[in-house]
């Protein structure tokens, strides 16, 4: 089982939600953290909750949109610590709307830049320093990675292509060190809901999801006994993994269940 002391960790999007919590879950195991988010502000405040939990810490303000941003990333990571032992691509965009209702498509491309193309230029930037450190990919997807949701077309497709991405090199590589760990959640009570997307392109206020589900707590300690095992797929909640089976045999059956869960956000 792997342990986190002394060790670099990497996170996309850890100012707010889940990367936030992975990192304090991480931070109380003393681990040398490199935080990356778009809100300085926030950046700075998970930063010191760390440090006040015995981590050190880097903060990294960027857009993982940007190619040569994600390099600067892991250069910058590489220089304070001088090895990177886990990658956590969390950093992540959603949108709310029916498809027929969308009238600004640049919504998908921006889903995709952040959501799959992030996650695609870390990963690169990252690989040779995991390979020298026989480290961890984690890739934190979705529910919707694994199958369709109505009214989420773009961050379902956009999860889909993560997904899609990590297992295929995760058998590239096979004999190099390097783990790749996928993680789906089930929905999970962040502030992301408050960020979404419209069909316009421009935030809408979405309900917030069932006070029942999940905590950002609660899934980072469960990303992280998974990256103690190096776990392959992590699915949050029985719900999903009932549903991976269950498409075998009453697809139709799973396409109402997920049509529930949007229409009462739990």
């Amino acid at each position: 089982m792997v342990t986190f002391a002394g060790k670099t960790v990497l996170i996309s999007g850890a100012s707010a939600g889940i990367g936030r919590a992975l990192a304090l879950e991480l931070a109380s195991r003393h681990a040398h953290l490199a935080l990356n988010g778009r809100d300085e502000q926030q950046l700075h405040e998970a930063a010191e909750e760390c440090r006040s939990r015995g981590a050190q810490v880097l903060t990294l303000a960027a857009d993982i949109s940007r190619e040569a941003a994600c390099r600067d990333l892991v250069a910058s990571t590489l220089e304070r610590f001088g090895h990177l032992d886990a990658l956590v691509n969390n950093a992540g965009v959603t949108m709310w709307s029916r498809f027929e209702s969308v009238s600004d498509f640049t919504t998908y491309e921006r889903l995709m830049a952040v959501n799959y193309l992030g996650s695609v230029y870390l990963t690169a930037a990252a690989l040779g320093a995991l390979k020298r450190s026989h480290g961890l990919l984690v890739a934190v997807a979705s529910i919707a990675g694994l199958t369709g949701l109505p009214e989420r077309t773009a961050y379902a497709a956009s999860k889909h292509a993560m997904v899609g991405f990590f297992e295929s090199l995760r058998i590239e590589l096979q004999g190099s060190g390097v783990s790749v760990t996928i993680v789906a959640p089930d929905f999970v009570s962040t502030e992301m809901h408050r960020r979404a997307l419209g069909p316009d392109g421009r935030p809408i206020a979405v309900a917030r999801p069932d006070n029942r589900i999940m905590t950002a707590q609660q899934c980072a300690r469960r990303i992280v006994r998974a990256m103690e095992r190096r776990q392959r797929l992590v699915v949050t909640s029985f719900r999903g993994r009932l549903g991976r089976w269950a498409r075998l045999v009453a697809p139709a059956l799973v396409d109402r269940i997920a049509a529930r869960a949007i229409r009462t956000r739990r």
